[in-house]
């Protein structure tokens, strides 16, 4: 059993490490344990199936972490792979030492993290990304994984309903989500519209913009409404129809988010703009070059990274994504389609 019930990009990171080990272990079968929207991203992934943790209603609490254990335990599992390691997590495998099972747990580095993140005495140095931390955990129970040959999710067949929204794909598609969880960490809507406006005037692009969320939408149906190459995703499809739409793209740009990690898991060059974090933590998408990384002047901005996940700034560092130009983005897409 793999254990993973954080965030989107979190548990989308999962995916190439799990594709990989079935690949070098195709004896073995895995659960994934995550929260029920996310079943999607495993469906392609051979010998690996889904357990939904509603952790907000009847999985919420010890009992109800309990009542999970207790559903859990009859399909016998031999190793428990916790990729998480929180509160939630630590008690479930607390449950499980009681059947004998082998358990190992992710170690996410947070001294190193502290050290990367700090504004004196800074160690500023790549740190063990987050896929080789996952799959650590799974070298810990007895399985030598190795990522150095990637397998990557195949592309996925475009649907008639996708079709209806998207057109037949006659260009280059070009996917801009342009959100995160922290203000931190998000481009400038204003100069994001300015990379887009550049980008529509090649008339064989066609951009699609991913987002989620009332707000979201609706700004993103504004852009949308400003060319006639510019299609809005956000609120339109489903789960799974999005990661079919993210895995026909030439080109995806988005911000240290989740979206960054669909498109990667699909081998999708993919571009991401970064504040006040930095792929030295660890959390770049899976097997893209650095390059594709846009970042602020590092010699400006020293203190870069401020925080792990964006949610803390260091002061002066507030406006910090203003001074990545949108032509040094738009030059960046134009080299990568």
């Amino acid at each position: 059993m793999v254990i993973r019930l954080s965030a989107m990009g979190d548990v989308a990171m999962t995916v190439p490490v799990l594709k990989t080990f079935v690949k070098q272990y195709p004896e073995v079968k895995i659960t994934v344990l995550s929260k029920p929207f996310l079943k999607p991203l495993f469906n392609d992934i051979p010998n690996v199936s889904f357990i939904a943790a509603e952790v907000t209603s009847k999985h919420k609490g010890v009992v109800g972490i309990y009542k999970l254990y207790k559903e859990l335990k009859p399909l016998q599992f031999t190793s428990v792979a916790d990729l998480h390691n929180v509160l939630r997590s630590k008690i479930l495998r607390a449950f499980f030492r009681f059947t004998n099972v082998k358990i190992a747990s992710i170690d996410k580095g947070r001294k190193e993290k502290k050290a990367l993140t700090r504004t004196t005495n800074k160690v500023f140095k790549q740190l063990k990304t987050t896929h080789e931390r996952y799959a650590d955990v799974f070298r810990n129970l007895g399985f030598n994984l190795s990522l150095s040959v990637p397998e990557l999710l195949p592309k996925k067949a475009l649907t008639n309903k996708i079709l209806q929204l998207t057109g037949a794909k006659t260009c280059k598609w070009v996917g801009i989500a342009p959100f995160a969880q922290y203000q931190s960490k998000m481009y400038p809507i204003h100069l994001m519209r300015q990379v887009i406006k550049i980008l529509t005037q090649n008339s064989d692009i066609k951009i699609l913009l991913f987002g989620g969320g009332k707000k979201e939408i609706d700004i993103l149906d504004g852009i949308a409404k400003e060319a006639k190459n510019i299609i809005n995703i956000a609120g339109k499809v489903n789960l799974k129809e999005e990661l079919a739409i993210i895995s026909n793209l030439d080109c995806m740009l988005s911000m240290d988010s989740g979206n960054a990690h669909f498109a990667a898991m699909f081998g999708v060059n993919t571009l991401t703009i970064w504040g006040v974090t930095h792929p030295f933590t660890g959390f770049a998408p899976f097997n893209q070059p650095f390059e594709n990384a846009i970042l602020p002047d590092l010699q400006k901005y020293p203190n870069i990274p401020c925080s792990i996940y964006g949610n803390y700034v260091c002061k002066g560092y507030e406006n910090i994504m203003e001074t990545i130009l949108p032509e040094k983005i738009t030059n960046k897409i134009m080299a990568s389609i």
